[in-house]
């Protein structure tokens, strides 16, 4: 089964762009629908942002379209969510996930995780 590892996170300043990274092993990540989502106060994984098998359609929530972008690389077998305009209420931990099927936006669909990076930005 695959296995995924999330890195570029880190503390930014309000206003800064990061990019997120997943990267892949133990499975061709082109076999997988990939999606974004960030842990809230709450506890729940709020989704951020999903592509397709082949990176040829991104979708996205609405409150995270206008400065998220989800990419993938399947040759290097990583996705990435790009994020610009980052204000203090970005700040979380942020999550890649994976599914051979579900392509919708709850995190129960999913059904492999990463471990998560933790992006903190500051106002």
């Amino acid at each position: 089964q695959v296995q995924l590892v999330e890195s570029g996170g880190g503390l930014v300043q309000a206003g800064d762009s990061l990019t997120l990274s997943c990267e892949a092993s133990g499975g061709t990540l082109s076999n997988y629908y990939v999606g974004w989502f960030r842990q809230t106060p709450r506890n729940e994984r709020e989704f951020l942002g999903g592509i397709n098998y082949s990176g040829t359609r991104a979708y996205y929530d609405d409150s995270s379209k206008t400065h998220f972008t989800v990419s993938r690389d399947n040759a290097k077998n990583t996705a990435y969510l790009e994020m610009s305009s980052l204000k203090s209420d970005d700040t979380g931990v942020y999550y890649c996930a994976a599914d051979k099927t579900y392509a919708g936006i709850s995190s129960v669909g999913f059904d492999y995780w990463g471990q998560g990076t933790q992006v903190t930005v500051s106002s």
